[in-house]
Order: structure tokens, then sequence, then C-alpha cells
């Protein structure tokens, strides 16, 4: 049959036990036989301490193993070291005899005090296995899910169970998160050409994903399709997820149009892995389609599906979808909870449609849904928005009334809505009154007073407030420095934002394309033609966009002077991009071409066109 699996050679290595059913050592056992002597042996007649919850012989003469092995198991049950004492209690018992210690067993109901009596019996003098009470026990731990010490009992003992009892050993590995250990009992079963049951097959595959481990998924699928076993659609369904899980969501969707088209359906969570994972991509057309599936399927969409759909759709500014999505939800006859109404009052306060998020508000009230302290920030933040200051701070009050106010999270709404309008000095007094009441601000925080002071024109605070936020330990975001370089080149101070861009490098945070954008055109504002085109061939070489504004301003400095080569370049590149020159620039290129080299015009139109046909 060829090399045996590494499940069975490890069966031949003994292993020690778990350490809660660790043997006895020597050193107890010596001892307990040396107190046998000074055992009385007697009528054999058994009396009961309750008071100190043990059992003892006064007076012991041949019995029935029964009897005694009724008041072993008793000792076993209540009392916590009855291996010190068993052997003195029951001096003339050999606890060795199979007969006894599975009369012993047989008045045990707790598995793992079988197994630790077991354990205590194995490491007597004069013990043989038995496989038959081994595979009992070892049956019984796969029973109660304990997985770990089954695998630990197996390897101590040494003894290979049936196929069936081991087929039942592999799927409690898998319901126990132990996926590779399971393999090699597969294996195992394969070498001496047992099958196991579609059903374990599928215990394998959901304890893979469980672990997600979709490699092994594939494998299990490989070796039960090798076995001749047929899938069916809960196999289908952690093919589906597998799929999901290794970014190959169209290969997932695709199966689970094949099983729908033969008249199955998955269950509700594969279809909500599929939505989950095309709405985070944003492909919307796809996610309605396994709505619609489920649908059809007549397994409509639950509570929690319509709110990954509710959400993703917010979150990727497709607001009016979401709010159909969510009045199709209620005329459906679902009843949003607070989570789904303060999603939807955000998506709507987003688009400024303050009307139909007040109207939501007033709404989860009426259903006894109490407002938390997001959906208070999300409608304040709305009337921030929409420049209405005066309702927005009356809402603040009244969520600080109820007790929501303390908190970072308030705070930076007020913040950033003052900011938004132009309140900055407002928002820098709730900056230091965080302080003063020990509440802990975070980048968001800084980001907001950095771009509301940076928008009134004061760089110098909010380079201050840039430091600020370092020195307190925390790591900036890619907005604590885009409004500073952007402000920075625009101003003339090109050099002080390439350093402020160095640093962000240096600290591990990612440059916003734009900040690219507006050191180039600072640079060629100030004149720095070529270092200007450097930073171009960087961003294009680093497949970033420029924007227009960009390529225009750089195409004009360039011909301005005489820099025809360069500007054709630039052209040639904006052109190639899908973008289209403006007029302005177009004619002003054009004029200057003439007034400098008018039989070069048409040589010139060729090769920008050329560099702009070229791969």
């Amino acid at each position: 049959m060829g090399r045996p699996p590494s499940f069975f050679t490890n069966l031949c290595i003994r292993r020690t036990p778990n350490t809660h059913f660790q043997n006895p050592n020597s050193q107890i056992r010596n001892r307990n036989n040396s107190n046998t002597s000074k055992s009385s042996a007697g009528n054999g007649e058994f009396v009961q301490n309750l008071d100190a919850n043990v059992v003892k012989i006064h007076d012991f003469k041949p019995q029935g193993f029964t009897e005694i092995a009724k008041a072993v198991s008793k000792i076993i049950r209540s009392r916590p070291r009855w291996e010190e004492t068993i052997l003195s209690e029951f001096p003339t018992v050999n606890f060795v005899d199979p007969s006894f210690y599975n009369e012993v067993l047989k008045h045990q109901n707790n598995v793992f005090l079988s197994l630790r009596f077991y354990y205590w019996i194995s490491s007597q003098h004069g013990f043989l296995p038995d496989s038959v009470l081994c595979t009992v026990i070892f049956n019984g731990l796969v029973e109660a899910k304990a997985a770990k010490i089954a695998q630990n009992f197996l390897g101590f003992m040494r003894f290979m169970p049936e196929p069936n009892d081991l087929e039942r050993y592999a799927e409690c590995l898998c319901e126990n998160g132990l996926i590779e250990d399971a393999l090699e009992v597969f294996d195992y079963l394969k070498w001496v050409n047992y099958c196991p049951t579609l059903k374990t097959w599928n215990s394998a595959l959901s304890g893979a994903l469980q672990a997600r481990r979709a490699d092994i998924v594939w494998k299990v699928y490989g070796n039960m399709i090798e076995s001749g076993v047929i899938a069916d659609v809960d196999t289908t369904g952690y093919l589906i997820d597998a799929f999901c899980i290794d970014d190959n969501v169209w290969k997932g969707y695709e199966l689970l149009r094949q099983v729908v088209n033969g008249g199955h359906f998955p269950s509700s969570v594969v279809s909500n892995q599929l939505i989950r994972v095309f709405s985070k991509s944003g492909n919307y057309s796809r996610m309605s389609d396994v709505l619609h599936i489920m649908i059809a399927m007549n397994q409509p969409p639950g509570i929690f599906t319509y709110q990954e759909v509710i959400y993703g759709l917010c979150k990727r500014n497709m607001k009016h979808e979401a709010f159909r999505v969510f009045n199709d939800l209620k005329d459906r006859g679902y009843a949003p909870d607070r989570v789904m109404y303060t999603t939807m009052i955000h998506g709507l306060c987003k688009m400024k449609w303050l009307g139909d998020a007040r109207r939501l508000w007033l709404e989860m009230i009426q259903k006894g849904m109490i407002p938390n302290e997001y959906t208070y920030n999300a409608l304040i933040y709305g009337y921030f928005k929409i420049g209405n200051l005066a309702e927005a701070e009356r809402l603040s009050k009244e969520m600080c009334e109820i007790g929501y106010g303390e908190t970072t999270v308030s705070y930076n709404t007020m913040i950033k809505g003052l900011c938004l309008n132009g309140k900055v000095e407002a928002a820098h007094d709730l900056f230091q009154q965080m302080a003063e009441r020990n509440v802990a601000c975070d980048v968001i925080t800084f980001n907001s007073l950095i771009q509301g002071f940076c928008q009134e024109g004061n760089i110098a605070m909010g380079t201050k407030l840039l430091h600020d936020l370092i020195n307190r330990g925390l790591q900036p975001s890619t907005a604590s420095y885009t409004v500073l370089i952007e402000k920075l080149c625009e101003m003339g101070h090109v050099e002080e934002g390439t350093v402020l861009w160095k640093d962000m490098q240096e600290r591990g945070v990612l440059p916003a394309v734009c900040s690219h954008d507006s050191i180039i055109v600072g640079l060629v504002e100030q004149g720095f033609l070529a270092e200007g085109m450097e930073w171009l061939s960087n961003m294009l070489e680093s497949r970033r966009r420029p924007r227009q504004e960009t390529f225009e301003r750089l195409i004009h400095c360039l011909s301005e002077a005489d820099k025809w080569g360069d500007a054709l370049f630039v052209l040639g590149s904006m052109l190639k991009m899908g973008y289209t020159l403006n007029e302005c620039i177009c004619l002003s290129v054009v004029g200057k071409l003439c007034n400098d080299n008018p039989s070069g015009v048409e040589k010139c139109i060729e090769d920008v066109l050329r560099t702009a046909n070229a791969s």
C-alpha cells in the first residue's frame, strides 16, 4: 500500500498526555505500596463519611467487584487527590485487573474522570492496555468535542481506532480548528481505502474556512473528488466562500449562477459573503444580481444583508441608491435597527438631504429607538454642511445634556463643522477645552484644525499643530500633510513643502497624488523647470496620474522658456492619458510656435501626435 502517512507513524511515538491527566510519579506509587501492609483486613463493611466527603473501608473481606467498583467510582468523583490514598484504602484490590477497572469505569458518567482514572491505572505495575476500553474513552472524548485531549490520549496509549471512529475524530478536529491534524487523519483513511461521508468532508471544508485557509479548502475538495464523493449545495457554498477569500469573487459568482440554474441555492451566509465582497469592490450591479437571485429563489435577504448593502452604498457615495434600498427594505416589512437608521442618516447628511435625514430621525424615535452619540453627530455634521450652525449647536447642546458630549467623536464633529464654516478660532477653543476636560484628541482632531488654519492662510499655526501632533506620539496621516504642502507651494515656499513631503516618506505615510501636483506647479512657477520635469517623470514612472492643470501649467511655462522638446513630451504624455488640451493653452502654444519657428509648426504637431499614439 506504499508508505504509511504521518498520522500512523506518529502513533508509534509515546507522547505525554494532557497536563490535566498526568500519570502519578513513581514516588507516589512506591509510597502507596509501602502503606499496603498498614492497611487492616476486616469483614468488608463499607462506611461513608459524608462530612469529609470521602469513602473508607474499616473491615474488608472479598466481595463482588460491583460493590467495590461503585465505592472507587464515588471516591474518584468526590475526592480531588484520590490518587494519593486509593491503594492504601483498597489494599487487596488488583486495580490493573481489566475486569475490575472496566467495572469502575462502567459506573463513571464523566469521560474526563474516566480518562484520569485510566491514566492512573496505566502507571501501575502489571498494567496491560485494553484496546476496547481505549476505544470507549477515545470515542467519549470525541463526542465531548475534546479534540486536543483525544489527540493526546491517542498518541499516549498507542492504539489505532477503527476507521469509522477516526472519521468522527477528523470531524471533531475540524470543528476545533485543528485542520492540519485532520488532514493527516484523512491521509491515513485514504491509505486504508476508507472513504469518509459527505458530512465529514463538508465539516473539513467548513473548518478550513473558519481558519481562513482557502488553500486547504481546495486540497480537501480535490481529495473528496478523487474519492468519488458527489458534492452537495453546502459544498458549493464552501467553495464560493473560498473564492471570496482568494479575492476571486467572479468565480464564486459564476459558481453561484451554475448552482441556481440547477435549481439549488446555498445558504444566505454565502450570499451575504458575495454581497459583502462586491460591495467592498464597488461592483453594485453584481451585488444587485445576488440580491435578486436570493429573492427569486425564495430566500429573501435578511436585515443584516440589507445592512451590508446600505453601508457599502453609503461608503462608496452612492447614497441615492442606498436610500432607495432602505425604503425598499421597509416596504418588504423589515424593521431597520438603530445602526441602519444611523448609517442612512449619515449618508443623507453627506448628500445634504437634511429634510429626509430629519424625517428618519423622528421616525426612529417614534419606533422607540433613542438616537445614540453617532446618530447625533451624523445629524450635527449634516447641519454644519449646509451652514445651519444654530441647529447644529442646538443639537450639540441637547446631546451633551443626555450625556454624550464629553467624547472624542463629539468634539471632533464640532471642531470639523466649525472649521468647515470658517469658525477656526472657535474650533481651537474647543480643542483647548478637550485638554482641560481630559478628553483625548486624535489625529482627526488635529487634521481638522490643520486644514482649517491653512484655509485661513495661517500656515504657521497649521505647521505648529502638525509638530504638536507628532510630539504627542500620534501617527500623522496623509491628510495631516496634504493641505500644508499645497498651501506652502501655492505661497511660493516650495522648498518647505518638499521638506514636508520627504518627512512623510520617512514616517511611512503615503503622500497623496495631489501633493506631487502641488510641488510640480510650485517648482515651475518659481522657474525650476528641470526639477518640475523630474517630479513629473517620477509620477509617470510610478503610474500616478497628474491633474490636467499640472500638465497645462508645465506646457505653458516650458513653451514660454522655449523648452519645446520638454513641452512636446509633456503634451504627448497628457494626450496619452486621455486629456484634451485647453483651448486657451492650445492657442498660446501654437501662437508661440508660429512666432518663433513658423516653418517647424507642422513638424512639431506631427511629433506631438506621434508621441501621443506611441505605446
